[in-house]
């Protein structure tokens, strides 16, 4: 049947279980929204910068595991959003991007807003993907979805002709590709039962690649659950995946982030075998590529990820699996348990008790504002056991990961690869794909300005995100990294911020605003603010520079540099 590329379009995103696009409308493409406004099947979410669109789409594929969708504007508009691009690369979360493009008539010649996308996103996305033919229209976006969801998810971009639109077809809707799941080999599987059965210090390190896995299925917590405990493993959930494992389990062996404290890693590099298990290994997960070392690993190294381009990309592995995470977890499971798995108890006790130690509700008091531990913890009294955390990057996130037990049913929603800019998106998303449920936004105050905006979004579509801003003044991580590596030199100039009244802020919007100046108005205000249902609400909170993170301070304690 005859139909416009358009219409072909909308019927490939249905047909891809789509009901949600966010977008900053552009010219380039308003054939495409005028079809999907027109059949109202799909939920249209403008936005007010394609940074923030793209960041919501990201979050937004997390939350279904699928990839979520984003529609920019050639040249500025992709070029806005390409931090999005970015992140979700690294991260390696699906995503289709469409993107408007000059009319196939005017390619070569430098046409308004025109780029070469193929050359411009090579680096950033796992597939370009340009339709110059109305026939390929269909195909397009089901190839964009399965390279986006299949392997190292990551972000395709699908580049639309602003002339296409309108031109008919023949083709054929072109349907959702299957899911492709890769088993363990019986003879890896077998070696892996092996290397775990004759450990006596193993170290789990559980990554993003279960997130997704638990999506599709909701069995995965407690099978990941059910192996620790027969095999008697700990689980160490990597950097910004902290709702993996519940961390009051006795079985939690330490959060595997960023800069993990000193008493925490040095009992895991006691470890006589390393298995990440669905974690691609990066230099933060590493610690600097130092634990494992890379790339030859200082002990015996198992690496399970479901494409074999990553593993062994960077780390020599003793065993590697180029495997679904989950499909190993269900496999061992029906293998036989170990005789002597009792053997690692003290070993799993004692990562245990010291991350316990590291969890405890303690900090010091800060003379030149709030420590943000207090803020944190307060508002940790009041998260629901299925809360959505949202975090931007900075080191205020550190704090959120000292401080907050997470446990499996909660989600936590950040970019892993510490793009600032992602919190208020990612809360936004967050409110609409979990109406109802609460959603929780930590910031600081360099963050909270770059994409703050997008508070507006939420307030137009009905979301109600509580915010929390930590405004210390200052870009903190920079300040911190100026300190560290060149302690005499003075940096505030290069890392001070001159700060709005975010309260104000807020209400300008439409939001709710609290302001928290003492620490005697921490649980007031915290309460407060959790109390507000049908609107967002931003928490300002004055904090300290001082205290740079959860772990370290200036050393002289009162002043800086």
């Amino acid at each position: 049947m005859t139909t416009t590329v358009a219409r072909l379009l909308a019927d490939s995103l249905e047909a891809h279980d789509v009901d949600q696009i966010f977008c900053v409308p552009g010219e380039s493409y308003v054939g495409l929204t005028s079809v999907l406004t027109e059949r109202n099947s799909i939920r249209m979410i403008v936005c007010r910068h394609e940074g923030g669109a793209g960041f919501m789409a990201v979050a937004d594929g997390r939350l279904r595991n699928r990839a979520g969708v984003c529609i920019v504007s050639r040249g500025p508009g992709l070029s806005n959003a390409m931090v999005s691009l970015h992140s979700a690369f690294h991260d390696a979360t699906p995503l289709v991007m469409l993107v408007g493009q000059v009319e196939r008539k005017d390619f070569g010649r430098l046409a308004l807003q025109e780029q070469n996308y193929s050359k411009l996103l090579s680096d950033i996305t796992k597939s370009v993907i340009e339709v110059n033919e109305p026939e390929q229209a269909s195909e397009a976006i089901a190839r964009a979805f399965h390279v986006a969801e299949s392997g190292t998810p990551g972000p395709v971009a699908v580049i639309l002709p602003e002339d296409i639109f309108d031109e008919t077809t023949d083709a054929e809707l072109n349907l959702p590709r299957p899911r492709v799941v890769a088993g363990p080999r019986k003879q890896d599987l077998e070696r892996l039962a092996d290397m775990l059965a004759k450990a006596e210090r193993p170290l789990i390190l559980a990554g993003g690649a279960l997130l997704a896995d638990s999506l599709h299925d909701s069995a995965v917590y407690a099978d990941l659950r059910r192996l620790s405990e027969e095999w008697v493993l700990p689980i160490c959930p990597t950097h910004r995946r902290p709702q993996l494992f519940d961390a009051k389990h006795p079985n939690y062996g330490g959060y595997m982030g960023i800069r993990v404290p000193p008493a925490q890693i040095g009992e895991m590099k006691k470890a006589d075998l390393i298995i990440a298990l669905g974690e691609r290994l990066t230099d933060t997960v590493s610690q600097s590529y130092s634990f494992p070392a890379a790339p030859q690993p200082q002990l015996p190294l198992v690496h399970i990820w479901p494409d074999p381009n990553e593993v062994g990309r960077v780390w020599r592995a003793d065993l590697g699996m180029p495997c679904d995470p989950y499909e190993v977890i269900k496999s061992l499971l029906a293998l036989k348990t170990p005789a002597d798995a009792s053997k690692r108890r003290g070993w799993v006790d004692g990562l245990h008790k010291i991350h316990l130690s590291l969890l405890e509700k303690t900090w010091e008091p800060t003379t030149d504002g709030i420590n943000f531990a207090a803020i944190v913890c307060e508002v940790d009294k009041h998260l629901a056991d299925d809360a959505v955390i949202t975090s931007d990057a900075g080191n205020f996130g550190s704090y959120i990961h000292r401080y907050i037990g997470f446990r499996p049913g909660q989600e936590f929603l950040s970019s892993v690869v510490g793009a600032m800019g992602s919190g208020m998106p990612m809360a936004v998303a967050g409110t609409l794909r979990r109406p109802g449920k609460q959603v929780v936004a930590f910031m600081g105050d360099g963050g909270a300005l770059m994409m703050g905006n997008e508070i507006a979004t939420a307030c137009q579509y009905g979301g109600n995100p509580i915010v929390i801003i930590s405004d210390n003044s200052m870009y903190g991580t920079i300040g911190m990294h100026s300190y560290v590596r060149y302690p005499d030199r003075k940096f505030m100039d290069a890392t001070r911020l001159t700060n709005p009244d975010f309260a104000a802020w807020a209400r300008s919007f439409g939001a709710e605003g609290i302001t928290i100046r003492e620490d005697s108005e921490i649980a007031d205000g915290i309460a407060r603010a959790f109390a507000v249902k049908t609107k967002p609400v931003v928490v300002h909170c004055l904090t300290s520079a001082v205290q740079m993170s959860a772990w370290r301070r200036f050393q002289n304690g009162s002043t800086l540099p």
